[in-house]
């Protein structure tokens, strides 16, 4: 898969089957439209594309008005949002920059400059509210005009629902922030997790005797925060259990930096750089500022005596990184 950051040069450029959305999450309803997409390119012979965007245009015009709590939640990373778009055959990914120039296009300039010029799109699929241009003054009437004047077909694909509930990402929001993972698998297809490469920390772990493994949360507003029973997958053949906190830190941190740490029980091996995949099982408690180091400790003792007891409540066969190894 190839990944373009802003439009392809002319010479990347081909025709192509396209999709636009923001594809957050990448949940059952994406997933049903990128199977479209992908039998309409193999039957007319096209590449398949997909557009969206870095920020989400909703947070970029919160972070323009001053208050970032009218953004939305962050569901996906960049990196997992591109692994799951290749994950479903996806050819080309444009991440289009969404900044003020962008967001003053008219709906007439993006399809003549964007879907026309940049892309040279032959055929369109886009969510039935799809809305496009400044003020979303677009919308798929005017597109399926649009694509009568410059010859590429458009097709809105009807809202995708999963017992009798809409699929969306805000859907898949709401159930990561009540903590009701199983509902957000129901949504997304699979158990949410979030991936990184293991960085560098203040070690701070390993001195109270919980060593961690850390990633970096490049989003200020993450889906989820708290305190979690996980698993981590990267480590061996089998998933390891553990406990893991998603936040900001409080107790021993004020930059505001998001970091999510995962004590993997009984795991001692150094893994700085390497890849891995935390799935979110059940979540604990919501983070806590603490007024000292011991009563932290004494927090973090009882996190992973419940994590513990959850994996042995389900007899799963592993309670440790040992049970694995």
């Amino acid at each position: 898969m190839k990944v373009f950051r802003g439009l392809p040069n002319a010479e990347a450029r081909a025709p192509c089957a396209l999709t636009i959305g923001n594809f957050d999450g990448v949940h059952r309803g994406h997933q049903a439209l990128l199977a479209q997409l992908r039998s309409a390119a193999d039957r007319l012979g096209l590449e398949t594309a997909v557009m969206t965007f870095e920020p989400h245009p909703r947070e970029f015009f919160a972070m323009r008005a001053g208050d970032l709590s009218k953004a939305p939640t962050r569901i996906a990373s960049l990196r997992d949002k591109l692994q799951s778009l290749q994950d479903a055959g996806v050819d080309r990914v444009i991440v289009e920059h969404f900044n003020a120039h962008f967001a003053a296009m008219t709906p007439e300039e993006f399809v003549e400059r964007v879907l026309v010029e940049g892309l040279h799109v032959r055929w369109l699929i886009v969510g039935e509210d799809f809305c496009y241009g400044a003020r979303r003054a677009g919308n798929i009437a005017t597109l399926m005009e649009a694509g009568k004047k410059h010859g590429f077909e458009v097709v809105a694909l009807p809202t995708v629902f999963n017992d009798g509930l809409r699929i969306s990402s805000s859907a898949v929001r709401e159930a990561l922030s009540a903590g009701d993972f199983d509902h957000a698998a129901a949504l997304l297809g699979h158990r949410y997790a979030i991936s990184g490469h293991v960085i560098h920390g203040q070690k701070l772990g390993r001195t109270l005797g919980f060593p961690t493994l850390n990633l970096k949360v490049a989003h200020r507003r993450p889906a989820v925060s708290g305190v979690f029973v996980v698993q981590v997958h990267g480590l061996g053949e089998h998933p390891l259990p553990g406990v893991a906190s998603l936040g900001v830190r409080p107790t021993v941190d004020d930059s505001g930096r998001v970091l999510l740490e995962t004590h993997v029980f009984d795991f001692k091996r150094m893994c700085y750089g390497e890849l891995v995949r935390v799935e979110f099982m059940q979540k604990l408690r919501d983070e806590e500022r603490y007024p000292d180091l011991p009563t932290l400790t004494a927090a973090i003792e009882r996190d992973e005596a419940q994590a513990r007891a959850w994996f042995r409540e389900r007899d799963n066969g592993a309670i440790s990184a040992t049970d694995r190894i």
